[in-house]
């Protein structure tokens, strides 16, 4: 290979790797001046466009938060856990839904950008390392984040459907969460915070799921699907599952979250609108779907 194809190609290998980081800088950059322009809409019968937007220009400030996140996604070149088009399917939603209260299990790379497409919204995120948690908040002291521990483990996710089949606070018309220990697969122990807020989004990547030992995405999703059943506001919750190329993650979404209910797939990305149990019918032999 000639040496000017070869520095051309490392060059197309740096581009794409900041490629990502970039393009998030982006999102969050575009959701402060949406932010800004929708602040400003009551001044549109009044005054002209070029005027409303000097107004949203000179009344908007953007907050320590998302000008922390454009300047780390500007400048790293770690890239999240999801790609450009699976981040996009939950961007959408926040765009109709924002500010709104997303609940997302997991604490990472990302979390900057999720906190920040929600902006004036309610974002928590719950994670299984009480070490790593301490190590992204001593960065990011303003994000909402939370220590949790889990009951089951991978290695159980076959008996744990045997288990929800035989065990009444599991059905879905008695299922609940706080204080549920017959039923393993609810969550408990959680802040009061998790039991106590109604989520409009629900982001499901984590906890860890790739090893006998870890605890698996089991009680996650059953959990996101009692919450949204019970969901007591108008309208439907968003449920986001990531990494359902897995056979525990596909399986366990087809049993709680419902086939029926899946409205996109993208990538390993799989977003489910669910009604609360009040509009739909209410059948245990059937399960939740």
């Amino acid at each position: 290979m000639r040496r000017e194809e070869t520095t051309k190609n490392r060059h197309f290998l740096a581009d794409k790797r900041w490629f990502m980081p970039i393009t998030i800088a982006g999102f969050i950059a575009g959701t402060i001046l949406i932010s800004s322009f929708i602040k400003t809409a009551d001044y549109s019968i009044l005054c002209s466009l070029a005027k409303t937007r000097s107004i949203a220009v000179e009344e908007y400030s953007a907050s320590p938060v998302q000008l922390q996140a454009i300047i780390h996604y500007a400048t790293s070149s770690i890239v999240p856990q999801q790609n450009f088009k699976e981040i996009s399917v939950t961007f959408d939603v926040l765009k109709k839904r924002s500010p709104c209260n997303f609940l997302v299990f997991g604490l990472g790379y990302d979390s900057l950008m999720w906190t920040n497409l929600n902006p004036n919204g309610n974002t928590i995120f719950l994670e299984e390392d009480p070490k790593w948690v301490q190590s992204v908040l001593k960065d990011a002291p303003i994000l909402q984040a939370h220590a949790v521990k889990y009951r089951t483990e991978l290695k159980e996710a076959d008996d744990l459907l045997i288990h929800y089949r035989s065990e009444p606070s599991c059905y879905p018309s008695k299922a609940y969460l706080r204080g549920n220990e017959k039923c393993r697969l609810a969550l408990t122990g959680f802040p009061d915070e998790f039991y106590d807020t109604e989520w409009d989004l629900i982001m499901i990547d984590a906890p860890r799921g790739y090893f006998p030992e870890a605890p698996g995405r089991m009680a996650a999703i059953f959990s996101a699907a009692v919450m949204a059943r019970n969901r007591k506001g108008s309208g439907v919750t968003h449920v986001f599952l990531h990494d359902v190329n897995r056979r525990v993650e596909k399986v366990f979404a087809e049993e709680f979250l419902c086939r029926k209910y899946l409205v996109k797939s993208e990538g390993r990305l799989w977003h489910f609108e669910i009604p609360p149990a009040s509009n739909t019918s209410s059948d245990d032999s059937a399960g939740f779907c």
